[in-house]
């Protein structure tokens, strides 16, 4: 690719441990390397309106926090790779530093890429897009492979955490319907899919075994539900009608069982011998 990337200074202390510390360190950042800024949002012309934005009438627009610098680095490769780091963002494939160290640095050095880098991989839009279930994408924006189920989880769960921390709703229950679906997807056993994203984490595996057991309690019931359409030897539609039920729902719960039985069943636990 022949698009640069302008030289910067590099910043060997700089870490990105939380979004808090994001603002603070791209400003000094920004203080100290040679490359621009990342675009401003238009100035509003407050001498055209008569009045100042900070007065009565405009406290609620002069009160708004003003956006988050973008990192300098993140800001050019959004202009060079708009499909993955632009308005919309994709899962990046797994070795995208050493892809892009290679393409680029001639003109960036490695500790900067990596630390915007790692400010990206760690941002909430970017957690969004790891826990939508999107596939992982190359620099060319094509689809190249899944992301892992844990890798999955773990946005889930970082996103369940900022996002409960600023409501004061409890949220657990929208996580654990996330967790479902996103075991579903999984392809697993439930038993496989909590052995493969436990983590260390106990108020996360607290959630993890809650959405595992009620996943358990909705493959019974979907299991019961396809028993009884099989026993009545009607069609879909009859079924759904005999029994008052949407169309469309009991397609998916019978489609969803048969999927279940072709998962494999986890061994039963050996008993110990007696003493």
């Amino acid at each position: 690719m022949s698009t640069t990337i302008s030289a910067s200074a590099s910043d060997h202390s700089a870490h990105a441990d939380s979004p808090d510390t994001e603002v603070r360190r791209d400003n000094a950042f920004n203080k100290r390397s040679g490359l621009r800024r990342g675009p401003r949002a238009p100035q509003r012309d407050t001498a055209s309106s008569g009045r100042s934005s900070r007065s009565p009438g405009n406290r609620s627009e002069g009160s708004r926090k003003p956006p988050t610098p973008l990192h300098p680095t993140l800001a050019q490769l959004a202009e060079i790779y708009p499909q993955l780091f632009g308005q919309k963002l994709m899962p990046l494939k797994r070795g995208v530093l050493q892809e892009l160290q290679a393409l680029h640095g001639e003109f960036i050095t490695k500790e900067d890429l990596k630390l915007a880098l790692t400010l990206h991989t760690r941002s909430t839009r970017y957690l969004a897009a790891l826990a939508s279930g999107q596939a992982r994408h190359d620099l060319q924006g094509q689809a190249v492979e899944p992301v892992s189920p844990e890798h999955r989880y773990h946005a889930l769960t970082e996103l369940y955490r900022r996002r409960q921390q600023r409501s004061e709703q409890d949220l657990s229950i929208e996580l654990r319907q996330r967790i479902i679906e996103a075991a579903q997807a999984s392809g697993l056993s439930p038993a496989d899919y909590a052995t493969q994203v436990r983590s260390k984490d106990e108020a996360a595996n607290v959630h993890l075994d809650q959405a595992i057991a009620d996943w358990n309690e909705r493959i019974a019931r979907d299991e019961a539900r396809l028993r009884a359409f099989e026993a009545s030897g009607k069609t879909v539609k009859q079924f759904a009608e005999m029994y008052g039920l949407n169309l469309i729902e009991t397609a998916a719960t019978l489609n969803r069982a048969r999927h279940h039985r072709t998962l494999p069943v986890a061994p039963p636990t050996a008993a110990l011998p007696e003493a």
